[in-house]
């Protein structure tokens, strides 16, 4: 099976990484070359990581580097795949123009599938004239580390299709699990009323940034804070998500909190732009609590 990504931003570039790992040849697509050997660079990085664990040969890397090509044109990318993945932005039209596109370039037998967390496979599929092609592959971030990928089927997704894909996540070393098309699908349904929930606690002052963050910790044994985790998720991309959720459910009590959307509009992101519930300075570690949020 011959595979090609389309985005190679944190999710594309781990899924690619994801698929060379097991022998799979890959193209990496982009419109920016700058984003591409970028992306090149985050792989080579993290199977060094690897390397130094001991859970990587430096044999293993070279080959896995190996099987990856990188496109600046979709169409050269696509033109032989058997399954197109897309990672792009978590933005509907921008994902419907890409499958429209897929349809047309990819030969009839491909299947299409979308890396989507939280956005319709139905509608995605919509803009293709194989829905029965077309499914959800939501993986984890980081991609190569995280088990779980959720399958998601559209509403005239086929039973060949899901099985194909369910089979292929488990020869990645995935946990595949079944999700029926409805808005946030799982983990996004449970997760982000969560952080939502955590952004406005803090907006209506019952407890700080730290507060939050350590009860949920210390008191439900999570690994991260819901702040923390949204800042490595990206506030935009939550945003975009509360938002899905809203408008899917048409209940109030989904509607993003303010305080989320005034900071997505003030560009404090996250991780990604150095700011957001917590400050990121490059080669840091230490969990600084944003100036916006001291007392």
């Amino acid at each position: 099976m011959k595979v090609a990504v389309i985005g190679s931003g944190t999710m594309g570039n781990g899924i690619v990484h994801t698929f060379a790992m097991s022998g799979y040849e890959v193209a990496m697509i982009d419109i920016s070359e700058q984003a591409i050997q970028k992306a090149l660079k985050t792989i080579d990085q993290n199977l060094d990581r690897q390397v130094k664990k001991g859970t990587f040969t430096e044999a293993q890397k070279a080959d896995t580097l190996k099987h990856i090509k990188t496109f600046t044109q979709m169409k050269e990318g696509v033109a032989d795949a058997d399954l197109v993945v897309e990672a792009a932005t978590e933005n509907t039209a921008i994902k419907l123009n890409i499958f429209k596109e897929l349809d047309t370039l990819c030969k009839e037998s491909a299947i299409l599938a979308s890396n989507t967390s939280s956005i319709s496979i139905t509608r995605i599929a919509s803009a293709t004239k194989r829905p029965d092609k077309v499914i959800g592959m939501h993986f984890m971030n980081p991609v190569p580390v995280m088990k779980l990928v959720e399958i998601i089927k559209g509403y005239k997704t086929s039973k060949q299709t899901t099985d194909t894909i369910y089979d292929l996540s488990v020869k990645l070393g995935k946990t595949p699990v079944l999700v029926n098309d409805y808005p946030g699908f799982v983990a996004n349904r449970i997760l982000m009323p969560m952080i939502n929930e955590a952004i406005y606690t803090l907006y209506t002052g019952v407890a700080d940034v730290a507060a939050i963050d350590t009860v949920m910790k210390l008191g439900m044994a999570h690994p991260m804070g819901p702040l923390q985790l949204a800042d490595f998720i990206g506030l935009d991309v939550c945003l975009s998500i509360m938002r899905v959720l809203y408008d899917g459910m048409g209940d109030q009590r989904y509607a993003p909190c303010p305080l989320l959307v005034n900071m997505v509009e003030a560009g404090n992101l996250g991780a990604k732009s150095g700011e957001g519930f917590y400050v990121y300075q490059q080669g840091s570690k230490e969990l600084v609590v944003s100036p916006q949020f001291m007392k």
